[in-house]
């Protein structure tokens, strides 16, 4: 039994497991981002990966430097697909002696198994330790300070708040995740009740994961449950800025990363909707986004799509979305509460008209100008008799 749901007021989503809110939505807000509440991640997978050559093993398959890191330094790093697509988003950890990857639900069974096909000879062990332990996520304050107290097994610093070295900024202008100070703090399964503990005391306050997400949309801040889709690459959602070095060794998928980054532009760019509050209706994850006045045209075709919409205790509706990189960055636009891509040309449903804050710019990549290449061509003499 998750012990956080017999907590007064939890209500628990039904899908993964663990509370969504414990009766008030926005309190819980404002108590989390300001360090005092926590919130229950226990839904997640953790893996732990050891043997002395375990840095650099998972340092030549995924996007960040990990060779030289320091116990307790913490990064964030991807598996992607040989076409660069993104696999698995890992948070991780190291302690001097096994490197903690947290991922999100339903990655740590898959990640696991395809370390283990790639582990040759290398000194490395792997294991998928969900079962023994649990991640409790609190931004830097009271709440923080207490979990520390508890003796937490391993403890990952969401580097969101600056660009990590190797990587690049798209989003201009300041970051809206400049402030960002979560940590998820790893606990051993048998120690969740004296972390629940805590908040029944009255010490701290718990908060559930509708809280997380509005934080996390407001500022910018992707995650492979919320944005990431079958064609997701780093470039899109800004991951650039902390998830890819781009100067380390050679990884699968690196071409990718290289050429949309120097040669190209992401085909879509992410951006955070402002939407028109007046009928209190959000749209569902997956709502189809829409040029201005073409939403309830049946014909018209989607310029992009909501990856999550939450209720801001303090900007009312927003949501991410990704956009097709051609849709102009001042253009209203507006979708229907809702459609999603399983049920395009749905005109029923509120029309909610939405404004573009830029994450993602359309310029986004092309560092890098090829010149092109004068081609000299030998003069032909001309045969004489």
């Amino acid at each position: 039994m998750n012990p956080f749901l017999e907590l007064p007021g939890a209500v628990a989503d039904a899908e993964v497991g663990v509370a969504a809110h414990f009766g008030e939505p926005l309190p819980e807000q404002r108590a989390l981002a300001a360090g005092d509440a926590f919130v229950d991640l226990s839904h997640n997978g953790i893996v732990v990966v050891s043997g002395e050559d375990r840095l650099s093993w998972l340092h030549s398959m995924t996007s960040q430097q990990l060779t030289g890191l320091r116990p307790g330094e913490s990064v964030e790093t991807i598996l992607l697909d040989p076409n660069g697509r993104i696999e698995r988003v890992i948070r991780l950890v190291d302690d001097g002696e096994r490197a903690w990857l947290l991922v999100d639900a339903g990655s740590a069974e898959p990640l696991a198994a395809f370390l283990v096909r790639m582990r040759f000879a290398l000194r490395v062990d792997v294991q998928d330790v969900s079962a023994e332990y649990a991640a409790i996520l609190a931004f830097e304050g009271a709440a923080a300070g207490a979990l520390r107290s508890l003796g937490p097994a391993a403890e990952w610093r969401d580097p969101w708040a600056s660009v990590a070295r190797g990587g690049v900024q798209y989003a201009h202008g300041e970051h809206a995740g400049a402030d960002w100070s979560a940590v998820q703090f790893v606990f051993a399964r048998d120690q969740l009740s004296a972390v629940a503990a805590l908040a029944r005391s009255g010490s701290v306050r718990v908060a559930g994961l509708m809280a997380l997400d509005a934080l996390e949309v407001r500022a910018w801040r992707p995650s492979q449950h919320g944005e990431v889709d079958a064609r997701a690459i780093p470039h899109e959602l800004d991951w650039m800025r902390t998830a890819v070095h781009l100067n380390k060794g050679c990884y699968r998928g690196q071409e990718t990363i290289a050429k949309v980054h120097n040669l190209g532009h992401p085909p879509r760019r992410l951006v955070l909707l402002h939407l028109d509050g007046s009928g209190g209706e959000l749209p569902v994850p997956g709502a189809l986004v829409y040029r201005e006045g073409e939403a309830q045209d049946p014909e018209s075709r989607p310029v992009g799509r909501v990856t999550r919409a939450v209720l801001h205790y303090e900007w009312g509706g927003i949501a991410l979305a990704l956009l097709k990189r051609a849709v102009p960055e001042d253009a209203p636009l507006e979708l229907r509460a809702g459609e999603t891509g399983a049920e395009p040309g749905n005109v029923e449903g509120q029309r909610i008209a939405a404004s573009q804050e830029i994450v993602v710019p359309a310029d986004a990549g092309r560092t890098r100008t090829i010149e092109p290449t004068v081609r000299l061509t030998p003069r032909r003499e001309t045969p004489t008799g």
